[in-house]
């Protein structure tokens, strides 16, 4: 990753191509444990048993072999409920946030730098439209390697290696953002030059030494 290898850092290949992830990245986390334990305490679920539930069935849910239909049904809405599936759903897309600073930074790069620019993301597909039309993702994403889309998610080596293709961008001219450390180590593994994302200031920095420079004296807090 760029935080550790300083051979990589001096390369002069220039950067053409940015992956991103989304949650973590550009907004948070979608519908992780803590927003999870929100939906909890807000609908007085009984989390260990939601926790468990979840966990046999987010992976299929991820890959888009389950709708978000049926996978409230079998987590949340497996027994009579005191709410119903459209409430908790706008509860769901509601944990949806931009982190600050983030995507009018990379839209920034991109026109500088005429960058493409490519989403690598683990996430489900309602989820996922969702917060590419909230957030306009889709004016700052040329192509989106999403979970639910490729019917594979990370840490699957193929996710890296069909974004690369379908960008058709060197290997040696493609950067990664990921706030998530084994994915920076598999995108690393196929040559993939990589951030590991803890927030804007850090990241900026990182980028700059990669000579992608954003000039902008806008200030901005840290993710």
């Amino acid at each position: 990753m760029i935080a550790g290898s300083e051979g990589t850092m001096k390369r002069k290949t220039p950067i053409r191509c940015l992956f991103l992830d989304i949650g973590g990245v550009l907004l948070s986390d979608g519908w992780d444990r803590r927003a999870r334990k929100r939906a909890a305490n807000q609908f007085r679920l009984d989390l260990p048993e939601m926790e468990k539930r979840h966990a046999l069935t987010f992976e299929a849910f991820e890959e888009g072999k389950l709708t978000l239909e049926e996978y409230l049904r079998l987590v949340v809405f497996d027994k009579k409920r005191a709410f119903t599936q459209g409430q908790f759903r706008r509860f769901m897309f509601l944990q949806s946030k931009p982190l600050l600073g983030m995507t009018p930074f990379v839209a920034r790069l991109k026109a500088r730098y005429g960058l493409k620019i490519v989403a690598v993301s683990n996430e489900s597909r309602e989820l996922n439209g969702h917060r590419i039309r909230q957030f306009g993702l889709d004016r700052l994403v040329d192509c989106f390697i999403s979970s639910c889309f490729v019917r594979t998610r990370k840490p699957d080596v193929d996710m890296f290696r069909l974004a690369l293709d379908i960008a058709q961008v060197p290997v040696g001219q493609v950067a990664y953002i990921e706030n998530t450390p084994m994915f920076v180590q598999i995108a690393e593994g196929l040559g993939i030059r990589s951030i590991l994302h803890t927030d804007y200031g850090t990241t900026r920095a990182k980028l700059a030494s990669l000579s992608l420079r954003d000039d902008s004296r806008v200030g901005h807090r840290a993710s």
